[in-house]
């Protein structure tokens, strides 16, 4: 008990980030490896019916959970920085019902709901997917009632495990299901030419039958993942407490009524709740109208479209009327790439969110500044270096990881997709982090109004743009870069107003910006020279070594990285007193 109680102590903005940060690379790159391996096996067909089957699921588990997460996270921080550990308590126990009954609702809501949406989006085939990831909202709120909690403490390691071992299930136990699935469906057809009672005339007809209910089956292992997440969080809880020892509550204060604090709960989860659910429907709808304007091309003037791709979409595909699912599945390939970014940066956001709140509740000036701009310089290191490496590196990346023949096509379409992504994931990263930070301060209602305006600014763009046919599906990124370069920014100013601190914008922005810009440039000449005399693949793996190299250079010469970054990383004295022995900190 007492060890993990130093472990929650320990934790700070950094420490903590790179506990998230190391296990959120770990479950990311895993969770590539899965889709690549889909992508390889079943085309961008497969892709997007996978990836529409996310597109229902995000808003309805968003509304499952509601905000309440963070709620706990912000509360129980907040608590713990006034020694008020019956609150945190309280707050734990108060919270197991309302994540049990919004997971049954929201898990009925989405079986049901499943038979409507492949309606809208005109994919039948869709279902299988939809009914096998269903689970995975009610898993999931069951183990977001622990997941807030231990953050709240800032220990990060019971969410970072939970999540290495929810993305071991989905590769192993997902791609298994679906390799299984797809080897009983073909031995079926080779036996008497049907597949679960449809009659194929060719053994392409016989997959692209057998495409669905292997995606379904591959989604199982997600389910099955979440399960055994909640399971692990469990246990942990109940034999690894929390790191609150008996002298602990017997100091603390009476705790407040379980009215008060659910009001709390409930008033500091609402706006931020409703912000996600916004940022989710406008996902779905976003997903829906891109799919729905590429089938209305489809059926009003597909030689327009037929111009732009040629013989990139496949006849087979063209001809059974799922050119909408085939291209949305090809920006799916290239989303892969730009969700490992954002992921870490939502990582900089669970962990800013109990750092800050700290210093806010403390009302330290000089602590908050300080607080505000490692969230603020971590970010931009990594989400400006990473969106110009997408952008420069679009096509060899996308051909390292999807090696497959099968999907060279999906490839050229997805790279295109990606280099434009390139500049729309440096905002979407970067708004999770401020954001964070708002709630943080107590502005729940602002991150709300933003995505509110933001994602009504982006399915305005969408409808106008993916509607043309030789703009298509990068309308998408476009209205990416509409909604969440106004979500930044606004943020942004509106944080240095709340707080009354101005950042070092040269620190922060600048200097970051101008070693990324280097680092882009010495990927994209490395690209060329290196693709003279080596394969395409090495070639790739030495640019991003060149890059990275360059990058980190050009941040120590320009002194980008400050001293008290680096303290908060572990055997972070050691790495300072090398670094001011050569003058490369400040």
């Amino acid at each position: 008990m007492a060890k993990i109680k130093k472990e929650r102590k320990a934790q700070s903005f950094l420490k903590g980030a790179m506990v998230l940060g190391s296990s959120m690379v770990i479950v990311k790159l895993m969770g590539m490896v899965y889709k690549i391996l889909l992508s390889n096996m079943y085309g961008g067909v497969g892709t997007g019916l996978f990836n529409s089957a996310y597109a229902l699921y995000n808003p309805l588990f968003t509304l499952s959970t509601a905000g309440f997460p963070i709620a706990i996270s912000r509360m129980v921080s907040e608590s713990v920085t006034k020694k008020r550990f019956r609150d945190v308590k309280m707050i734990h126990r108060l919270s197991v019902p309302i994540f049990v009954i919004a997971g049954l609702l929201c898990f009925i809501a989405m079986v049901l709901g499943s038979f409507i949406y492949v309606q809208v989006i005109d994919s039948q085939n869709t279902i299988f997917a939809l009914l096998c990831l269903s689970p995975t909202i009610f898993f999931g709120c069951l183990m977001s009632i622990y997941r807030g909690y231990f953050e709240g403490m800032r220990n990060m390691v019971p969410t970072a495990v939970s999540e290495i071992i929810e993305a071991t299930c989905k590769l192993f136990l997902g791609f298994t299901a679906s390799f299984v699935t797809m080897r009983i469906c073909m031995d079926q057809y080779y036996s008497d030419g049907y597949v679960f009672g449809i009659k194929c005339d060719s053994e392409t007809a016989a997959q692209a039958a057998s495409v669905p209910l292997a995606i379904g089956a591959a989604i199982t292992g997600i389910s099955m993942g979440s399960l055994f997440g909640f399971l692990y969080l469990f246990i942990r809880y109940k034999r690894g407490g929390d790191g609150i020892s008996a002298k602990d509550l017997r100091e603390s204060p009476p705790p407040r009524s379980n009215g008060a604090i659910i009001r709390t709960m409930v008033r500091t989860a609402i706006p931020i709740g409703l912000g996600a659910i916004i940022m989710s429907l406008a996902d779905m709808i976003d997903s829906t109208l891109v799919q729905r304007r590429i089938l209305n091309i489809m059926e009003t003037n597909p030689d327009a479209l037929l111009n732009v791709y040629g013989s990139l979409i496949p006849d087979e595909v063209y001809y059974s009327g799922n050119t909408h699912t085939y291209l949305y599945g090809c920006y799916g390939i290239a989303l892969t790439l730009m969700m490992l970014v954002t992921a870490v940066t939502q990582v900089f956001g669970t962990t800013a969110l109990p750092s800050v709140t700290a210093a806010w509740t403390s009302g330290n000036k000089l602590r908050m500044k300080q607080s505000m701009e490692t969230v603020m310089r971590v970010t931009v290191l990594v989400t400006i270096p990473s969106g110009i490496g997408m952008a420069v590196l679009a096509e060899p990346l996308l051909s390292l990881i999807y090696s497959g023949a099968s999907v060279a096509n999906e490839v050229e379409i997805g790279s295109k997709v990606l280099a434009v992504m390139g500049v729309s994931v440096i905002f979407i990263a970067t708004s999770t982090p401020l954001c964070s930070m708002l709630q943080a301060v107590g502005r729940m209602d602002v991150p709300l109004k933003l995505y509110a305006i933001g994602m009504t600014m982006k399915i305005i763009v969408n409808y106008i743009l993916v509607g043309i046919p030789e703009i298509n599906i990068q309308g998408a990124n476009v209205g990416s870069i509409v909604c969440y370069g106004f979500v930044t920014i606004t943020a942004m100013f509106i944080l240095c107003r709340e707080t009354k601190i101005i950042p070092n914008f040269v620190s922060i922005l600048i200097k970051p910006l101008i070693a990324a810009i280097i680092c882009g440039v010495a990927a994209y000449f490395s690209e060329i020279i290196f693709d003279l005399v080596l394969i395409q693949k090495a070639a790739t793996l030495l640019s991003i070594v060149v890059a990275v190299i360059v990058y980190f250079a050009a941040l120590l010469i320009l002194k980008a990285i400050k001293r008290e970054d680096i303290l908060q990383m572990p055997k972070g004295n050691k790495i300072v007193k090398i670094l001011e022995k050569r003058r490369l900190i400040s």
